[in-house]
């Protein structure tokens, strides 16, 4: 399959993989690039060294594109960096934070530069300063969200663009696939749908978690406050909303949400820790290899497309 960004990236396949805190490792990302699609080091939480020692790992494992997240609002953003220009992943994504500044030190060292994106004025002002492509995040993603939805994002953000848009939000099979690239996009970004890939080393409670859920499952934390994050209902986003709903000081809600990613994700707690995930949950049935994932999606887009036409 062709598009914008298969042939940005020189990938086969038009599906880019979450960079997931405390998840998206080498063994992951590698095992989605090397399943043809484009797999994602994450750098939230993690100090430059990590990085570094999973970037070498990944290119030890496959010889496939690979990129690493770089969240803006963390502090050692600038030591991430750096390490990604010395060790040149094919690409960065970009996220929470000003992206701008850094494209000049990425372009020189010849990595990709994707940053996230809310909305037509800053996808705009990207393409202007020199982004590769941009990722739209709908509010249908796990984690941190924005106020639009996906359909939003790509129709309004996909017309006014001409570098690759790659949709993100809510995407978990090949009828989303298809779907976006009917739109315009130039491929799609799924986190959720490889947590229950069998090299994803978030904690097998979590994965277990997901494959029980039903398609309500999903709730959003913080979102009064006007920083709203996804994750499945459990007993901390019970406690979490009900506190938010009495108007609890947001120190107490900080207080109450500081370190519960880790908590499930590392430690297994799925029922006091975030178990961060969006909301297209149904299709998350088993634990499988990453490439039967990327497969089975391929697959469902290509026959998708292929019916597409007797709709006419």
């Amino acid at each position: 399959m062709n598009t914008k960004l298969t042939k940005l990236l020189a990938i086969r396949y038009p599906i880019i993989q979450g960079g997931m805190a405390w998840i998206s490792d080498a063994k992951l990302a590698a095992a989605v690039s090397q399943a043809g699609g484009a797999g994602i080091i994450a750098s939230g939480g993690r100090d430059a060294s990590y990085i570094r020692e999973h970037i070498c790992l990944a290119k030890q494992l496959t010889d496939k594109p690979f990129g690493v997240n770089v969240q803006l609002m963390a502090d050692n953003k600038e030591a991430i960096v750096d390490v990604i220009c010395e060790e040149k992943p094919a690409f960065v994504t970009l996220g929470a934070g000003n992206p701008i500044p850094y494209f000049e030190r990425l372009a020189q060292a010849g990595v990709k530069k994707i940053p996230v994106v809310p909305s037509v004025k800053l996808a705009k002002r990207v393409e202007d300063s020199g982004a590769d492509a941009i990722i739209v995040e709908g509010m249908e993603a796990g984690g941190h969200i924005g106020v639009l939805t996906s359909m939003a994002l790509m129709t309004q953000v996909i017309p006014q663009i001409t570098i690759p848009v790659i949709a993100a939000g809510g995407f978990a099979d090949g009828r989303g696939l298809a779907a976006a690239l009917v739109m315009g996009a130039a491929g799609v970004q799924m986190g959720t749908r490889f947590l229950v890939a069998e090299e994803c080393g978030v904690h097998p409670n979590v994965k277990q978690k997901l494959i029980n859920a039903v398609d309500t499952d999903s709730v959003v934390t913080g979102l009064l406050a006007g920083h709203g994050v996804r994750g499945l209902r459990n007993v901390f986003t019970d406690k979490f909303l009900t506190l938010e709903r009495q108007c609890a000081p947001q120190a107490e809600l900080d207080k109450l949400a500081t370190g519960t990613n880790r908590l499930a994700a590392v430690e297994g707690d799925v029922d006091n820790g975030a178990v961060l995930a969006g909301q297209s949950l149904l299709p998350l049935k088993k634990v499988e290899p990453a490439a039967i994932i990327v497969e089975a999606i391929m697959k469902e887009a290509r026959d998708v497309l292929a019916n597409a036409p007797n709709l006419l």
